[in-house]
């Protein structure tokens, strides 16, 4: 059974080369980060401070309140950066970007009570997204002295047990750093997620005396024997190999292509794992394999006898509600043991870390090698040209059909540039259409679709990249959720472009209630001065009206060295989305007959009435 091992020894026993193809990027503050330990007498909140330093934090996002002012006050003192926001839910979505784009944990600091309520949304998107996240909320006073009725006194540790991996109490001042250290190593331990560090507030304005050592990290080691039967399986040179990776290889890029190239395996990645292969490789494929991703894939994989998943979930929204196509055979290799086996029926199950295993498969060359097939990367190439040449018709009869906008940020931003989008219609078009290069470049908030997540996560990111271009693509709708905080990116200097799919509605939600209801209830939004809403926040302000303005309007947003909202009149037209084609069919399946059959007389009665009731 695998069973978890040093880090330090796994890097020791691998080559310089593969270390520098298979290590994230790590952030300069990170490169002189060491096993040591926070020693000394201090108070609760410099511990803490100190304990974040030794972690290589950068950045931690949030709001100062009473209870941890202390601690705010530590920051500055100790010069640890923090970004504050307009909102607890916008801190934990920082934290959530941060961690994406760095491979870190991401840290926010929440105040009890309605810090933590405010947070939940965020925090959940971490958990159910597997990121990394060490969230340090604050609490009322406990233990037999403290006072009744304090003010925020809710079950604040209740709260967060939901959704994060664990919630660590810390009970004296002197737990303060060996708590923290412990959420860091739980937050990327198996499934990355977030920890909470709930401290109460008298506690940081306390001295203690301190020596806690910074942990080892840790990494899931091979199940031998199932790594052994999956090797077996593949070196059946007859079958068909396809790999389907997520995001736990997003650390092992280099490794991953390499086995691609092995196998000679077209690469199908989910929503999350964009990025783990450049998309430009000949046995890239784009996302998904069924019917809900690209075309490529889905025609690609039907040819596949053998799937080989690697660190992926079988999510509801990556897998279009379990659209998932059949495959003779399956391998599924994850970090978390309990995502083995879900959704698919694998013929093996391999519990491992996914660069380990990788490593361990290209380690097998002369058995697993297969030659170049011609004909596989001509079909590739054939199916992503005829698909990019129908993608790019458009369908809008008036202002912009939201797929050329995004193909045009696609080509016109630079090869790192950190593209963000939103809980849209246009995400699932945005996940066919962007063509990643770059691990950590491409950003969604998938299995809790938080709205209003694109704008704060995108400011946490370009807050630790100040050089790189960062990018949203927001609807309206979920700019509702989250506006205020562009007010941030102006404070602080962050040239974030804010592109703004303006169509008046939450055309999503219509394009879902239409097809079952023949009418739409609640989804028109209140029109926005868009130029009046820049101009109060001091943003820069820029218009795409129609689509001869697209590329210019585009080119002259990202050379801006400013924050930028650009307002783009979107019209979808009849453009069909495989995703939300898919996730119907599936839906109809699920119904019974009787549930059928209400929705047909209903939608029969509605048409035939011809009444206009939307709204």
């Amino acid at each position: 059974m695998p069973s978890e091992i040093s880090r330090r020894t796994f890097l020791q026993a691998a080559s310089a080369s593969a270390l520098a193809t298979t290590l994230p990027e790590v952030p300069v503050a990170e490169a002189g980060r060491a096993s040591t330990a926070v020693s000394g007498h201090m108070t609760g909140a410099v511990a803490l401070v100190e304990t974040l330093l030794l972690e290589g934090t950068r950045c931690v996002y949030g709001i100062p309140g009473a209870q941890e002012n202390e601690l705010w006050d530590a920051f500055k003192s100790k010069g640890l950066d923090y970004l504050l926001c307009t909102h607890e839910f916008s801190a934990s979505c920082m934290a959530d970007g941060y961690a994406r784009a760095t491979g870190l944990p991401g840290v926010c600091c929440i105040v009890p009570g309605p810090g933590i309520t405010n947070a939940l949304t965020g925090i959940g998107e971490a958990l159910l997204d597997s990121v990394p996240m060490v969230v340090l909320a604050g609490d009322v006073a406990r233990g037999p002295d403290a006072h009744p009725f304090q003010v925020h006194s809710l079950d604040n540790a209740g709260l967060l047990r939901p959704v994060c991996k664990e919630v660590l109490e810390v009970r004296c001042v002197e737990e303060i750093p060996s708590k923290t250290f412990e959420a860091f190593r739980l937050s990327t331990s198996g499934e990355p997620g977030p920890v909470a560090v709930l401290i109460p507030y008298d506690l940081l304005i306390q001295q203690g005396h301190f020596h806690a050592e910074r942990p080892c990290e840790t990494i899931t080691a091979c199940d031998e024997d199932a790594t052994q039967r999956a090797i077996r399986l593949l070196s059946q040179k007859s079958l068909r190999v396809g790999i389907y990776a997520g995001q736990g290889c997003m650390n092992h890029s280099a490794s991953l292509t390499a086995l691609a190239e092995l196998l000679e395996a077209p690469v199908a990645t989910s929503v999350s794992g964009k990025g783990v292969i450049n998309e430009r490789h000949p046995l890239s494929v784009g996302w998904g394999y069924g019917t809900q991703g690209t075309l490529v894939a889905e025609k690609t994989f039907k040819d596949v006898d053998l799937l080989l998943a690697i660190g992926v979930k079988y999510s509801e929204v990556s897998t279009a509600f379990y659209a998932v196509p059949k495959i003779k055979h399956a391998i599924h290799v994850d970090a978390h043991q309990p995502n083995l086996g879900q959704v698919i029926e694998p013929d093996v199950c391999v519990h491992s870390d996914a660069g380990l295993f990788i490593d361990r498969l290209l380690s097998q060359e002369d058995c697993l090698r297969r030659g170049c097939d011609a004909s596989l990367r001509s079909k590739i190439e054939r199916i992503k040209l005829a698909s990019y040449k129908r993608n790019m018709k458009s369908h809008a009869s008036c202002g912009c059909d939201p797929m050329l906008l995004i193909d045009s940020i696609s080509r016109q931003s630079s090869c790192d540039a950190m593209i963000f989008v939103d809980v849209t219609m246009s995400e699932h078009w945005a996940a066919e259409t962007i063509t990643t290069t770059q691990p950590r470049t491409y950003f969604n908030p998938v299995d809790n679709q938080a709205m209003g997540w694109s704008i704060p996560a995108a400011l946490g990111a370009q807050r630790v990249f100040p050089g790189r271009q960062t990018i949203t693509i927001t609807g309206d709708g979920c700019l509702m959720m989250s506006a205020l905080e562009m007010s941030t990116a102006v404070r602080e200097c962050l040239p974030v472009k804010f592109f703004i799919l303006d169509d008046g509605a939450y055309h999503y939600m219509q394009e879902l209630q239409q097809s079952a209801y023949k009418r739409t209830t609640a989804t028109v939004l209140a029109h926005v001065q868009y130029p009046a809403l820049a101009q109060a926040f001091g943003l820069e302000y820029r218009e795409i009206r129609g689509e001869a303005a697209i590329e210019d309007g585009v080119l002259e947003a990202l050379s801006i060295n400013r924050p930028v909202l650009i307002r783009v009149c979107s019209d979808y037209g009849d453009r069909a989305c495989r995703w939300i084609d898919t996730v119907r069919g599936r839906y109809i399946d699920e119904l019974t007959m009787g549930q059928q059959f209400r929705f047909l007389k209903r939608i029969t009665g509605r048409t035939v009435a011809m009444r206009k009731e939307n709204d």
